[in-house]
């Protein structure tokens, strides 16, 4: 095991911040000063480093670039009240990462690289967290295989690196959703419940022919059937009918395991509401509609946080959410699903669900 001494650092002789106004930043347009690299050669994980930010220099030849063995993570920091970074539920972000890497046949990080290089990465560039309410600094763990050769098979190279991006929201406006029916995002025995980089790219085609109709997202549906919710394309997603939130199972291995989910699905918990993680599916959903029972529509994700819907006006020239069905009438204002900014430290779960970058 790597232990935290081990990890180089290489301080970059000029900081970026100086020429940066991180009030208004744009999300993961900008980088901090360094980042963390470290090789896997030889069946082990080499010496970690922290370096100056800086291009990377690769083969054409590169496995990765061919055969997509690539993972990654999206993890966010924020300032507490006494202005120290806080990170939010990393373990559990460091658990999902190595599930993604068993899943695509690339070897687990050890916890000591991942936590401890990430906890000194921060440290180092921590003039770069975001003071605003709604900003925050976004951290990218990923990986992916460096083998140079032409070869359907694992590779036995990779690189694992950790950038830090200050950000904005995500999303700053209400989100209009169009249903997919024809293109599917994963199948039960497939890739959907890994942070594979394949997944997202598989998914803009859909999402750009969502986008020339007026649509923000996609909310993917399942692959058999076209008739169950699965998630949204950078959200998982919730709903509330009467007093229960409903939000789609994880069994069948279609959907990510959201951090931000399991965190909501504890705190509406805690506010006294029912939670079902079952399947749900579009019919119930605007039958609950028609009805006056759906409350809310909301979706949850590091990136995209998570806050609750309103309903779109009825002089809405087109549904909030769409399909290609027909539905009635009474159908065309559906809810609007929305995201926002992250809430402010102060409202922000305590203790348990942040981890402090000192220990």
């Amino acid at each position: 095991m790597t232990a935290a001494w081990d990890i180089l650092i290489t301080r970059a002789e000029h900081s970026k911040l100086r020429d940066l106004n991180l009030e208004n930043i744009p999300f993961g347009k900008y980088f901090t000063d360094h980042m963390l690299e470290v090789d896997f050669i030889d069946g082990e994980w080499k010496q970690p480093e922290i370096k100056p930010y800086q291009p990377l220099l690769l083969a054409p030849s590169m496995a990765a670039l061919h055969y997509g063995q690539a993972i990654f993570e999206g993890i966010k920091a924020y300032n507490d009240q006494a202005g120290n970074p806080r990170i939010f539920r990393p373990l559990d972000n460091y658990h999902r990462f190595n599930q993604s890497a068993e899943r695509m046949q690339m070897p687990a990080v050890p916890e000591e690289i991942f936590m401890e290089g990430m906890r000194q990465l921060i440290e180092l560039d921590r003039q770069w967290v975001p003071s605003r309410e709604d900003h925050s600094l976004y951290i990218r763990p990923f990986m992916f295989s460096t083998d140079e050769m032409i070869g359907v098979r694992p590779s036995e190279h990779y690189k694992f690196m950790i950038i830090l991006s200050p950000s904005g929201p995500y999303y700053s406006m209400p989100m209009r959703i169009h249903v997919e029916e024809q293109y599917v995002r994963a199948a039960p025995g497939g890739v959907g419940y890994a942070k594979a980089a394949g997944n997202y790219g598989a998914a803009m085609y859909a999402t750009a022919q969502a986008r020339k109709h007026g649509y923000d997202q996609v909310l993917w549906m399942d692959a058999s059937e076209h008739k169950y919710v699965q998630e949204c394309g950078t959200m998982n997603v919730f709903f509330i009918i009467g007093n229960v939130a409903i939000t789609p199972s994880l069994e069948q291995g279609t959907i990510l395991n959201g951090v931000t989910r399991q965190s909501v699905i504890t705190m509406l918990k805690d506010a006294g509401l029912k939670v079902e993680e079952r399947p749900l599916s579009l019919e119930e959903i605007l039958e609950a509609y028609d009805q006056g029972t759906l409350r809310e529509v909301f979706g949850t994700g590091t990136a995209a946080t998570a806050t609750p819907s309103s309903a779109a006006p009825p002089s809405t020239p087109s549904p909030a959410i769409s399909s290609r069905r027909s539905p009635p009438a009474s159908r065309s204002a559906a809810p609007t699903t929305t995201t926002s900014p992250a809430r402010s430290p102060s409202t922000r779960p305590a203790s348990p669900c942040a981890c402090p970058t000192r220990t």
